[in-house]
């Protein structure tokens, strides 16, 4: 009985070492945290040196194909604007539509090219992607500023048709937030702090014209990990890939 009561005595002892350990242990979450609602940093959060975050390159040729699966992997990208915070529809949405910088809506950016928000000199920057996904961490880890929670993206890509396309669909999906425009008309969105999935919104079927069509985005991280991957599909819900991607009219 003696050495019964010791046992039970140590286990007790354990567990409440344990708990102590794990209330004293740091919460995860935020854009250098752990785990968080199922979503852990896998060490990509910039800054970092992780070899994964080298999925970006600067284009070498004046076009380039989409992938065999019609993702569009060529963009500028706007170094990006800190402090914008929400990634529900009602929050998002109007952050979205406000102008931070002239010619936003309009403007096809070179490489090199600035602007100021909010007092701050941002650069756009030109990258292919080797993945079907372009990693805004990846972005930021290369040029070693922060991909913080609350960062909006702006992003834009021309993409050349070599016949009127008609009932295609703008398919995207992204790591938290976006809102997309086509030839200067909002074609989806998608809202909430998630995951990143191909075609997770769908726009209504619109028209590609022949020649050049440009498509911009604004990307928000709400924590963590942030990208995005957009591609169209025709009237049959296959991808399209007859069609080359620049980064000018």
């Amino acid at each position: 009985m003696k050495k019964m009561v010791n046992f039970f005595s140590l286990v007790a002892v354990a567990g409440l070492t344990a708990a102590m350990v794990w209330a004293g242990a740091p919460a995860g979450g935020g854009a250098r945290g752990g785990a968080r609602g199922g979503r852990g940093n896998t060490g990509d959060v910039a800054p970092s040196s992780n070899p994964s975050a080298k999925s970006l390159s600067t284009p070498s040729t004046p076009t380039a194909p989409p992938d065999a699966n019609g993702f569009i992997k060529r963009w500028s990208i706007l170094e990006p604007i800190y402090g914008i915070n929400g990634s529900g529809q009602n929050t998002f949405h109007p952050n979205a539509l406000k102008e931070y910088f002239p010619g936003q809506m309009t403007v096809l950016p070179k490489n090199g090219d600035k602007v100021t928000v909010n007092g701050m000199e941002l650069t756009w920057h030109a990258v292919d992607s080797k993945n079907h996904n372009v990693s805004l961490v990846h972005l930021t880890n290369d040029l070693g500023i922060s991909s913080a929670n609350g960062s909006l993206f702006w992003v834009v890509t021309v993409v050349n048709c070599p016949e009127e396309m008609k009932d295609v669909r703008l398919a995207i999906g992204s790591n938290d937030a976006s809102v997309w425009w086509v030839n200067g008309q909002e074609a989806c969105g998608i809202y909430g702090d998630i995951l990143s999935y191909p075609d997770d919104a769908v726009s209504k079927r619109l028209t590609l014209k022949k020649g050049p069509n440009i498509i911009r985005g604004a990307v928000h991280n709400d924590r963590g990990q942030t990208d995005y991957c957009v591609r169209f599909l025709n009237e049959e819900s296959n991808p399209i890939t007859n069609i080359t991607v620049s980064l000018s009219n």
